[in-house]
């Protein structure tokens, strides 16, 4: 088992937490046809192609917060557009295939957990500032984690509806 070292020891669940979505993001794309992940079944629900980019969009956001630099050195080409300023599902859009947005999570998780793991409590307690809203980058980072399980999940639901296997966790 890998030693973690934090800055703030209130990291230690979100970082295992990021760890644990790293890897189930691939156990939950296992076999997806890229049709099957573009499919809506008729519903306006999110399609998996589109939660899969989401992830990938919003683990890149979160890292470009703490060190754009680092973050631009591989910015995601592919489907940087389609998630710009969190934009939902569009319409009659083909989403990208989902092995490249699997090479963009290889990418930038590793990025985004050095910044999490070196993250000082001055940041953590600092506040992130949206319109009409504020909340401290601790907050901020806890709800981001928690939207990954939710989503992870959702892509879970998914493959049962689209009569794949379970998503196995090891």
């Amino acid at each position: 088992m890998e030693t973690l070292t934090v800055k703030d020891s209130r990291m230690y669940a979100l970082i295992t937490l990021h760890d644990m979505h790293t890897k189930f993001y691939h156990s939950v794309l296992v076999d997806i046809s890229e049709e099957d992940a573009q499919n809506r079944l008729g519903t306006k629900a999110n399609h998996v192609a589109w939660l899969a980019g989401s992830l990938v969009n919003e683990r890149y956001e979160l890292a470009k917060l703490f060190d754009p630099a680092s973050v631009e050195k591989i910015r995601k080409t592919a489907s940087y557009e389609l998630f710009k300023d969190h934009k939902g599902i569009q319409e009659n859009t083909a989403y990208p295939a989902l092995a490249d947005y699997k090479n963009d999570w290889d990418a930038i998780s590793p990025v985004l957990k050095s910044l999490l793991e070196n993250i000082s409590t001055e940041k953590l307690d600092s506040l992130f500032e949206m319109p009409e809203m504020s909340m401290p980058y601790y907050d901020l980072i806890t709800f981001m984690t928690h939207r990954e399980s939710y989503c992870i999940g959702q892509i879970a639901l998914w493959r049962r509806l689209l009569g794949y296997e379970a998503m196995k966790y090891m």
